[in-house]
Parts: structure tokens; sequence; C-alpha cells
């Protein structure tokens, strides 16, 4: 997998505002910007954000995803 594969599965998976996804191949920093996220722990957004990869963590096709989630206004906050 590659970083366009993995943000187009996030997107797909979950409406952002933002996703950015890069990494070396095997392990992979995404930003990823959400209203879903409104209301939720950090757990529960990785949550979201995982199951948006289905089976290719199970699988390795992504071995590590670590990530940054934000809402539209935290983003907003960050720049």
């Amino acid at each position: 997998m590659n970083a366009q594969q993995i943000e187009q599965l996030i997107a797909t998976g979950l409406p952002c505002d933002h996703v950015h996804v890069e990494g070396d191949g095997r392990h992979w920093f995404g930003t990823i910007v959400s209203e879903r996220f409104e209301g939720l722990r950090l757990i529960q957004r990785h949550q979201l954000v995982y199951g948006t990869l289905g089976d290719k963590m199970a699988t390795d096709e992504v071995h590590a995803l670590s990530m940054k989630t934000f809402t539209p206004s935290e983003w907003k906050a960050q720049a």
C-alpha cells in the first residue's frame, strides 16, 4: 500500500475535511480532520480511523498507523 491508497480508504470510510498520510511503506503517520470526531475521546477517534482500513491492518498491508485526529474547529485552532 502507498500513502494515497491509505488516504483514499480513510476518506471513503469517514467524511474528512482533511486527510494526509506519509510514511516509509510500513510505518505510517496520518493527520485526519473530521466532524465525526466531535465529542469523541482520542481512542474512539482512532477506532473510527482504524475501522476505515478494514482488514488491511490484520493482514499487515498497513503495518502501523499513528495519527493525529482533529475536529474542524480543533484543526482551525492549530493553524
